[in-house]
C-alpha cells in the first residue's frame, strides 16, 4: 500500500544528502602523545568499535596526518553521521553521532510495481543503521527495475523523516514515467532485403497498435545482441557467408518518451556451393564411407545448417566404426569471382579428451534426469563440443528454463573436460479461466489447468472444462517424452464431449480414451501407435430427418474399439532449408477389436510452404483425403463418416455439402465416406506497418465428400425412387483472408465465395477462427 505523508511530517523531511560535519581541531607541526582517548556519543557502537576504526595508539608520538588518517577511516566506516577529532592535551576526544536506525520502509507513487515486489529489491531493512550510501544504491536498483519494463524516465528519491530516539522512516519517492517504446527500427546497407522483412526475424518490435499488451516494443539493451545473432542466422542460412553486423545505434528521443534504433549491417555476396570433397588425414581411415552421407550440392546455395547435418551423419559413421576422437572439419575456399564455396570436409585426429563429468546446477524443480537425457554424451564418453552445443540448444527449446548455459571447463587432467549446466528454472504451469465465442460454437465457458513440466519430470499434464451453447466436453490429457527411459513419447487422453451442433438437426455424444506411443525412425520422421475406445451415441435426431439418420439414432450407442498408426514426415524438424518446408502424414486405424464397429479408416494429408518476393509473399498448398472401408456388412453413421467444415473446404458452413435426402423435411446432411480437399493461399503484406501484426491474403479451395452404404431416402420431387445421390461432386470456393496476430493468439478473418457448388449447399461467407499456419 502506498504510504501518504501528513504536512507536518513533509515539514521535518530531510534531504538524503546532507552536509557532513567533520571536526579536526588546528595541530602544531610537532607531534602529539595521547595518554587516552574518550569517546563520546556512541550509544549502538562499541567504544572498542571506534578506536578500531581510529587506529591511535597511546604514549606514541601521533603526527597530524596520522590523526587526518584516523579522522578519515571513522568518517568512512559508513556507522557515522558525523565525526569530530579533538586532541586536549595528553587526551584524544573523539565526538561522534550515529547514522539512525530506520523505523519502517514505505514508497510513494509506485502503481506499476507493488510495495512486496519493491520491497523485496532493496538492501535497506527496518531495524538496521540507515546508511545513505545503500539508500542511493536501492533508490538505482528500483529505477533500474522501471527501465526494465520500458520506463527509462523513471526517477526514485530516496527520503527521510525524523522520528524519536534517533530513529527514521525512509521514504522512496517515485515517478515513474511513461513507457519510453521503440518507435522505430530501420536498417542500412540491407539490398536483398526489406526493412519490413528484417523487422520480422528480430525479438525487439516496433510498438504498435497493441503496445498496450506488447512487452517486447520497449527498449532493453540486453536483447541487442540476440538480435544481432538472429540476424546472421537468417542470411547466413540465405547464402550471405560473409553477413555482419557492423553496429548498433539506439537514440533517445529527445523528450525522452521514444527510441530509434538503426541496425548498421553489411550483407555481401549470396554464396553457393561448388566443389564438394571429403578427405582423411588419419592414416588407415578411408573417406570412402564418409563421403557417402554427404547432403550438400553443387549448385546449392550456402546454409551452415546442411553442412552441421552432414557433419553429424559423418560423425555418427566414426562411431559405428569404433573411431573416437575423430573431428569432421568443414573447409571453406571462397571464390569471390564467381561468388561460390568449395568446400572439403577433412577427417582429422582430434585431441583425446574424455568427459569426466556433467554437473547440473540451479535446477530446483526439474529433476536432473530431465537435463542429463538431453546429452547423447554421458561420463566417460570422449569429448564432442558439437554435441555439447547441440545439448544446450535441446535443453533451452524444453521451454522449462529462462536462461540455460552449457559450458565446458578442464577437469582432473588435461585430457578430461567438466561440462557445467547452469539453468534457471520459469513457471511452467497455467490455471486459465475465460469466455469464448465461435461462429458455430457459440458463447460459452471454459477453464483449463496446464503443466508442462508435471513434478519436474519434464511430463505434461492438462486438464479442460468447457461449455457452449452447441458443445460441452471435459478432457484429460497426459504425455511422457521418455518413456522407459527412452526416446519413446508416451501420450494418454480422455474426454467426454456432447455437441448440439447449430448445424445440423442433431445430436453427439462421445466418451473414450486414447493411449498411443510415438518415436523417431529418421530426422524429420515420426511414427505414432494407437489405440482407441471409445463410445459415440446420435440423439435427439428431428423427426423430419432423414430415414436414414432416424434408423442410426435407434442403433443406439455403439462402442469402437480401434488399433492404429500414423506416420508423420516434416522437414521443418531439422530446418535444413529455411525458405520452403513441407509436410506428409499418412494414417490408417483398424476398429474391430471387439466393440460393435468394424472398419478401416485412411487419411492422407501432404503440405509444402514457401516463400517468393523476397520472402514478403508466404506461398501455401495442402492437399488432403480420406477413406472409411466397412468391414463385414458393417453400416457407417454418422459419427463415423466425414462430415463438411472449414477446415476442410472454406467457403461453405459445417455439415454444408455432401450427400443429402432432399425430400427428407430439414435436407440434413449425411456426411460421406470419402472426401478429398486441396487448399492453396498466399500470405502478403497490405501496406500497414508491421508492428500492428496485420497481413492480407487470397486462398482458393476445391474439394468433395462423397460415399454411402445406405441410400435409401424419403422418395419425393428430387428423389423419385428414394435412393440419396451419393456421387462425388466437386465444389471449389474462393476468398480473402485477414491475419492479424493478437495477444490472445493468431485471428484469421475469412471472406468467401463459392464459385461451385449445389443448390442445397449451405454457403459461409464469413469466418473468423483461431489461424493455424502450415
Amino acid at each position: 500500500m502506498t504510504r501518504k505523508l501528513g504536512t507536518r511530517a513533509v515539514a521535518l523531511m530531510t534531504a538524503l544528502t546532507m552536509t557532513v560535519p567533520v571536526g579536526l581541531m588546528p595541530l602544531p607541526a610537532s607531534a602529539y602523545v595521547f595518554n587516552d582517548v574518550r569517546i563520546e556519543g556512541a550509544q549502538r557502537v562499541e567504544p572498542a568499535t571506534v578506536l578500531s576504526y581510529a587506529n591511535i595508539a597511546r604514549g606514541q608520538d601521533v603526527s597530524a596526518g596520522e590523526l587526518n588518517d584516523a579522522l578519515q577511516r571513522l568518517q568512512n566506516s559508513g556507522l557515522f553521521e558525523t565525526v569530530e577529532v579533538v586532541p586536549q592535551g595528553s587526551l584524544l576526544v573523539i565526538r561522534i553521532s550515529e547514522y539512525p536506525t530506520i523505523n519502517q520502509i514505505s514508497f510513494e507513487g509506485n502503481r506499476r510495481i507493488n510495495d512486496d515486489q519493491l520491497a523485496q529489491m532493496v538492501q535497506s531493512q527496518p531495524r538496521r543503521v540507515y546508511q545513505p550510501s545503500l539508500a542511493i544504491a536501492d533508490a538505482t536498483g528500483i529505477a533500474q527495475a522501471y527501465a526494465a519494463q520500458g520506463r527509462l524516465a523513471a526517477r526514485v528519491d530516496p527520503k527521510i523523516i525524523r522520528r524519536s530516539d534517533n530513529r527514521v522512516d525512509l521514504v522512496f519517492e517515485i515517478r515513474e514515467g511513461n513507457v519510453t517504446e521503440i518507435e522505430r527500427i530501420s536498417f542500412t546497407g540491407n539490398r536483398a532485403y526489406s526493412d519490413r522483412r528484417l523487422r520480422q526475424v528480430l525479438e525487439t518490435k516496433q510498438a504498435g497498435l497493441l503496445r498496450t499488451f506488447i512487452r517486447r516494443d520497449t527498449f532493453a539493451p540486453e536483447r541487442i545482441p540476440l538480435d544481432e545473432q538472429l540476424l546472421t542466422d537468417f542470411y547466413r542460412s540465405r547464402g550471405y557467408a560473409d553477413f555482419r553486423v557492423q553496429g548498433v545505434a539506439p537514440e533517445l528521443a529527445r523528450e525522452r518518451d521514444a527510441f530509434y534504433i538503426t541496425f548498421n549491417i553489411q550483407e555481401g555476396p549470396r554464396y553457393r556451393f561448388a566443389q564438394i570433397n571429403t578427405i582423411s588425414e588419419i592414416p588407415g581411415v578411408d573417406a570412402s564411407a564418409f563421403a557417402a552421407q554427404n547432403r550438400v550440392s553443387r549448385g546449392e546455395v550456402y546454409n551452415p545448417a546442411v553442412i552441421e547435418n552432414t557433419i553429424r551423419r559423418m560423425e555418427t559413421v566414426a562411431i559405428q566404426q569404433g573411431l573416437n576422437f575423430v573431428n569432421i572439419e568443414p573447409r571453406v575456399t571462397r571464390n569471390a569471382s564467381n561468388q561460390t564455396l568449395d568446400l572439403t570436409f577433412a577427417l582429422t585426429r582430434g585431441p583425446r579428451v574424455f568427459v569426466e563429468r556433467i554437473d547440473i546446477e540451479g535446477n530446483t524443480t526439474t529433476l536432473d534426469e530431465v537435463i542429463r537425457r538431453q546429452f547423447t554424451t554421458v561420463e566417460g564418453d570422449p569429448f564432442n563440443p558439437r554435441e555439447i552445443r547441440n545439448a544446450a540448444e535441446r535443453i533451452r527449446a524444453l521451454g522449462y528454463f529462462s536462461d540455460a548455459q552449457v559450458e565446458s571447463r578442464q577437469g582432473s587432467s588435461s585430457e578430461q573436460v567438466i561440462v557445467d549446466v547452469n539453468v534457471e528454472e520459469q513457471p511452467t504451469g497455467s490455471l486459465s479461466f475465460g469466455a469464448s465465442y465461435g461462429v458455430n460454437s457459440g458463447v460459452g465457458f471454459n477453464a483449463s489447468l496446464n503443466e508442462a513440466n508435471f513434478l519436474g519430470r519434464g511430463q505434461s499434464l492438462g486438464l479442460t472444462i468447457s461449455t457452449a451453447s452447441d458443445e460441452q466436453q471435459a478432457s484429460i490429457s497426459f504425455s511422457e517424452p521418455y518413456f522407459l527411459g527412452r526416446n519413446l513419447r508416451f501420450g494418454f487422453n480422455t474426454w467426454y464431449q456432447v455437441t448440439d451442433s447449430l448445424n445440423s438437426y442433431y445430436d453427439t455424444r462421445s466418451v473414450g480414451i486414447s493411449p498411443s506411443i510415438e518415436f523417431p525412425i529418421s530426422a524429420n520422421g515420426r511414427l505414432e501407435l494407437r489405440y482407441r475406445l471409445a463410445k459415440d451415441t446420435l440423439l435427439n435426431v428431428d423427426e423430419d430427418s432423414s430415414p436414414i439418420l432416424l434408423a442410426e439414432e435407434e442403433a443406439g450407442g455403439l462402442w469402437s474399439s480401434a488399433l492404429g498408426y500414423a506416420y508423420n514426415y516434416d522437414t521443418r524438424i531439422t530446418g535444413l532449408d529455411p525458405l520452403t518446408g513441407y509436410k506428409f502424414r499418412f494414417s490408417q486405424d483398424y476398429a474391430g477389436l471387439g466393440g460393435d464397429i468394424e472398419m478401416v479408416t485412411t487419411t492422407l494429408l501432404a503440405g509444402v510452404e514457401s516463400t517468393a518476393w523476397r520472402e514478403e509473399v508466404t506461398l501455401r498448398a495442402e492437399f488432403e483425403a480420406g477413406a472409411l472401408h466397412p468391414l463385414n456388412d458393417y453400416t457407417t453413421r454418422i459419427t463415423d463418416r466425414y462430415r463438411g467444415s472449414s477446415n476442410r473446404i472454406r467457403g461453405f458452413e459445417p455439415n454444408g455439402i455432401g450427400p443429402r435426402d432432399l425430400d427428407a423435411g430439414n435436407q440434413d446432411a449425411l456426411g460421406g465416406n470419402y472426401f478429398w480437399a486441396v487448399r492453396t493461399e498466399a500470405q502478403f503484406p497490405i501496406g500497414l506497418p508491421e508492428e500492428y501484426g496485420i497481413t492480407g491474403g487470397l486462398f482458393a479451395d476445391v474439394g468433395s465428400i462423397w460415399g454411402l452404404e445406405d441410400r435409401n431416402g424419403v422418395a419425393g420431387e428430387f428423389q423419385p425412387d428414394g435412393l440419396v445421390d451419393d456421387s462425388m461432386k466437386i465444389r471449389a470456393a474462393i476468398g480473402a483472408s485477414i491475419f492479424w496476430t493478437t495477444p490472445i493468439g493468431p485471428l484469421r478473418f475469412n471472406f468467401s465465395k463459392a464459385v461451385k457448388k449445389q443448390d442445397y449447399d449451405d454457403e459461409q461467407n464469413f469466418d473468423l477462427t483461431i489461424s493455424t499456419r502450415f
